[in-house]
């Protein structure tokens, strides 16, 4: 049985325009009101989450910037995951590196994170890797950003210790992503989902790829499992 839903937003939860998907929306607020937890996790920042927790109408829990920091409730203190220096030094790396060619990097919300930098994707990823070769850092493309965390973190790694504080474990969760930073969380819960228009990598590590792309995808996914659902 399932006792939780854990879900990514940017091509999860949304339409390909990154509007959020209304009956995504619909089918997670109908959760909450069975009394199953809902969780949304991103790469995003902590006070976006929390905003998007109350225009969704979850419970407030969530993983912000790609597993780096989570939070239970609305009333929750955040919990800061992995050494925050190695992304942050990274950073500074790749800056230095662009601006040295003229190139400025857009950076996404740098004065609200902890762990995990984030900057458009203006600059060819393969060159940030090869800049960051013999650093101790992720380079994650999501597809929407670049990000760089500390090695180790991911939103797998942050559900257990969630999930933990919520009185429950990985396994009782259904998890539903599209991209390569999903990978982890849709093969830690007990049952993972990938929507249709997901990385193959995130296809191959779910239980289930729906037919359907983006939000639609997401509905049918849960609905496949509704039944597996119990209130806590």
């Amino acid at each position: 049985m399932l006792k939780a839903l854990i879900t990514d937003i940017d091509g999860t939860i949304t339409c390909p325009n990154r509007r959020l998907d209304t009956g995504a929306v619909e089918t997670i607020r109908s959760l909450v009101d069975q009394g199953v937890e809902v969780v949304l996790a991103s790469g995003n920042t902590s006070c976006f989450m929390e905003a998007l927790c109350k225009m969704i109408g979850t419970q407030g829990s969530f993983i912000a910037e790609n597993g780096g920091v989570y939070r239970i409730g609305y009333t929750g203190t955040p919990r800061i995951m992995g050494d925050q220096t190695a992304s942050a030094t990274a950073l500074e790396i790749v800056q230095a590196h662009f601006r040295a060619q003229g190139k400025e990097l857009e950076l996404f919300s740098p004065t609200y994170r902890f762990t995990d930098r984030a900057f458009a994707r203006t600059v060819p990823v393969p060159e940030v890797r090869e800049v960051l070769r013999d650093n101790p850092v992720q380079i994650i493309d999501t597809g929407y950003a670049i990000h760089l965390q500390a090695p180790g973190i991911n939103k797998g790694t942050t559900l257990v210790p969630l999930a933990e504080a919520l009185g429950l474990g990985p396994e009782d969760f259904l998890a539903v992503g599209d991209s390569v930073n999903d990978i982890q969380m849709i093969r830690a819960a007990g049952i993972g989902i990938a929507v249709a228009n997901a990385h193959p990598d995130a296809k191959a590590a779910a239980d289930y790829v729906a037919v359907n792309e983006y939000g639609n995808g997401f509905v049918e996914g849960v609905k496949k499992y509704s039944s597996y659902f119990r209130a806590r």
